[in-house]
């Protein structure tokens, strides 16, 4: 496998894959560039070797299905205007147009190509009428994987060099991410600086931590962070539970928790995990005080409660006093730091303070020397939100793929290129 930092492009065509799948508004202009920008040291490292850079993503779920609303035309100006030079754009990602556009290009020069999933084959599901018998179902799925694998073909061929720089959509096996590697020899395929990056960030904190290491994990259901807390009880030592989780681990020990969110099905399950931190040696921590309200409005009527003592009707969106100065003392005295998941309903200034505190804990920690990582939807909207992105060692721009690290899966994407 090469490195992106000791390879020459010059004279090269590169395809790039990136995770251009950004916000946009009514007029479809871009609301947040954080992804495009992610991506531009890549870019700038093959031009300025003398390459050319060929640029596909996906944006949005057309589902196959060609839809104007979901052009990277949309792109393709901010693009330019962020790179510093002429986008071209093709409206197709294979075919007779495409070839002849990619054979044009001149060192110094970028193509962008349309929507990749405009395509069936990039993520290789038929269409199938959901009462579809059986063998009707099992002839489309293998002959949809033997269009994907010509799909990934004609993109690799577009190309000297297969560069994979979206980490977004490195657990996907679709066409662009993984099964383009398979056509690209073991030096033409690399990852790109963004990549490397949060690869680099998760070994120092998943496989390489300083100590003491603390997860905050936080998030509405213990249920969509079972795996991630199973697999961080053999790495860290310390565990923070924050959000709506909480609940479901008060109401566990027979806690009242009002109409706070909770997971009865999961009682049994929580139980387990503490006893399990308990065997490994981690310190489980909880919100023992939370601030309730009567409803789920910024401006319902508040009042701070014991976590295992919340009125009827009343339901816990924070953090209390005593749990963030507890959880503060902890982050701050952490060496490795992984925040993935809000302690409180942060979109509420009202109960934000509790995420606020973690998130100054982290900053404080940072400037101390610790590694913190920032990962997850929520978490990085909260560390955007209070203006703190750029006092913390790294922010991971993946969401799903992130997560399906943390639990320790292989992510094709990643597996394509190391082998």
């Amino acid at each position: 496998m090469s490195k992106i930092e000791n390879f020459n492009f010059a004279g090269k065509k590169a395809i790039v894959r990136v995770d251009f799948n950004v916000p946009l508004n009514e007029k479809f202009e871009i609301t947040d560039d954080t992804r495009i920008r992610a991506a531009v040291p890549t870019i700038k490292k093959i031009l300025n070797d003398g390459g050319s850079a060929i640029i596909m993503s996906h944006l949005g779920r057309p589902d196959g299905v060609v839809n104007p609303d979901f052009s990277l035309r949309h792109i393709q100006s901010h693009l330019a205007k962020v790179l510093g030079v002429d986008v071209k754009f093709v409206d197709n990602c294979v075919g007779a147009d495409v070839k002849a556009a990619a054979a044009a290009l001149n060192p110094g020069e970028v193509l962008l190509l349309e929507n990749l999933r405009f395509h069936l084959e990039e993520e290789g599901k038929p269409k199938l009428p959901k009462d579809a018998a059986d063998d009707v179902k099992k002839a489309a799925k293998a002959d949809i994987k033997e269009k994907q694998k010509t799909f990934a073909k004609e993109l690799a061929s577009l190309a000297d060099v297969y560069v994979n720089d979206a980490f977004g959509t490195a657990h996907r096996a679709h066409a662009s991410t993984a099964i383009i590697a398979d056509y690209c020899t073991g030096d033409s395929k690399m990852f790109g600086f963004l990549i490397e990056s949060e690869l680099s960030s998760l070994e120092k904190v998943l496989h390489n931590p300083q100590r003491p290491f603390t997860a905050i994990m936080g998030g509405a259901k213990v249920s969509s962070k079972i795996t991630i807390i199973e697999n961080l009880l053999d790495k860290v030592d310390n565990l923070i539970l924050g959000g709506g989780m909480t609940y479901t681990f008060i109401k566990a020990h027979g806690g009242e928790v009002g109409s706070s969110i909770c997971e009865p099905e999961f009682l049994d399950l929580a139980l387990k995990i503490e006893a399990k931190a308990k065997e490994k040696g981690v310190k489980l921590y909880l919100a023992a005080d939370v601030v309730a309200a009567d409803d789920f409005k910024n401006d319902a009527n508040t009042k701070v409660t014991p976590s295992n003592a919340i009125p009827v009707g009343w339901q816990g969106l924070d953090a209390g006093p005593e749990s963030v100065k507890t959880f503060t003392e902890v982050i701050e005295d952490s060496a490795t730091i992984l925040w993935n998941g809000p302690v409180g309903v942060f979109e509420m200034e009202n109960f934000a303070k509790g995420s606020i505190a973690v998130a100054n804990a982290i900053v404080a920690a940072t400037d101390k020397g610790a590694f913190s990582l920032i990962g997850g939807g929520d978490s990085v909207a909260a560390i955007n939100q209070f203006g703190l992105a750029d006092k913390v060692s790294y922010i991971s721009t993946a969401g799903g793929a992130l997560l399906e690290y943390l639990e320790g899966k292989t992510l094709p994407g990643i597996k394509a290129i190391q082998g």
